[in-house]
């Protein structure tokens, strides 16, 4: 690309960058406008937008109907389906008990893998591409409830080879897996999606217990990582994770030489709404290194975020060469996991979960 570009592109090259949540379980004006007017890149679903199957195939369908009209490029569409109490999608879709149920069993190995592989084919048959799985975080002592039965244990080398499974199950079936929280939520005492949470951890602790099972996500290729929006003192004691150019370009993307997709967890969470706010928040995880800006619901506060960096690069062409790096891995793995995008089939749905068509 162009170290310069003409407004009609920055926008949408801007837009890229965005995932955004919607209101409810059809395709909706301001969603449409989104991706018609803003170039919108993604959108995640959450139990707001999920009924039944066909429905969510529908769904899908409608938004990369939507997305190749007005852009010729298909969103990334993701879901939360880590399993046990974090799945958006319910039954009929195959139900399984999480990560720590997994860790804690005699056969992890194989649920690890059944778990990636049913995941996978599920999603792929509704037109979904993403899945913000699998947590990589090592529990080390009492937690917040908000990630209770999600870690797969307190081993880092077990977490690492688990997540490993999980990845190499969901990728090998054309679902892209998304690595979470780095660099480690496994101390957090305090729920981020309400508080700013500091995690005390030394420099040794973190490369000994946290970042062995992103070093093996990074060894399987996984598709992109999601930040933590916590405050690691000994890593950064100004900036969270999120926005910390220290941890997601000097730690992630130059220490560990991770080439994928940088995913900013939610935006509109307590931590960065509270301060800098998301707007503010938005820019600042983009200059830190974030690749996907993650905004889960208002879909106000996604516009403000998209305007604010807009205008931000267009005062500062130094940022360019940035936006340019993400778009062209955002780009590269759409490529490789979206490819040519066809339509759902809605009868192979039905049949799948036995609905009638």
């Amino acid at each position: 690309m162009h170290s310069t570009l003409e407004l009609s592109e920055l926008t949408d090259h801007t837009g890229r960058l965005f995932m955004a949540g919607m209101p409810g379980p059809h395709l909706d004006v301001g969603t449409l406008s989104l991706i018609r007017d803003k170039g919108l890149g993604g959108v995640i679903l959450f139990k707001r937008n999920i009924v039944d199957p066909l429905q969510v195939a529908a769904l899908t369908n409608d938004l990369q109907d939507a997305a190749m009209k007005y852009q010729g490029v298909p969103l990334f569409l993701a879901v939360d389906q880590e399993g046990g109490r974090v799945a958006r999608l319910q039954k009929p879709f195959t139900r399984f008990p999480g990560n720590s149920a997994i860790g804690d069993a005699s056969d992890s190995d194989k649920m690890a893998e059944r778990f990636g592989r049913i995941t996978a084919a599920e999603m792929r048959l509704l037109g979904l591409n993403m899945n913000m799985a699998p947590v990589l975080d090592v529990s080390s002592g009492p937690v917040d409830k908000v990630l209770q039965g999600r870690m797969f244990g307190d081993d880092p080398e077990r977490v690492g080879h688990l997540g490993q499974t999980v990845i190499k199950a969901l990728q090998e079936n054309g679902v892209m897996a998304v690595g979470k929280h780095f660099p480690g939520l496994g101390k957090v005492r305090l729920d981020p999606h309400h508080h700013p949470s500091a995690i005390d951890v030394d420099e040794q602790e973190l490369e000994t217990v946290d970042l062995p099972p992103f070093r093996d996500a990074i060894r399987e290729r996984v598709s992109a990582i999601m930040t933590s929006h916590a405050l690691y003192s000994g890593l950064d004691a100004q900036c969270p994770a999120t926005l910390s150019h220290s941890i997601i370009t000097e730690l992630l993307r130059e220490k560990l030489g991770f080439q994928g997709l940088i995913i900013t967890d939610d935006l509109e969470m307590g931590a960065i709404k509270k301060a800098p706010g998301v707007a503010q928040g938005t820019v600042d995880a983009f200059e830190a290194g974030c690749d996907i800006l993650l905004i889960c619901e208002d879909q106000k506060l996604v516009r403000e975020a998209m305007d604010r960096l807009r205008n931000r690069l267009l005062q500062n062409g130094h940022l360019l060469p940035r936006l340019h790096e993400s778009v062209d891995r955002i780009m590269k793995a759409k490529k490789k996991f979206l490819k040519r995008w066809e339509p759902v089939s809605l009868k192979e749905v039905a049949r799948y979960f036995g609905h009638k068509a």
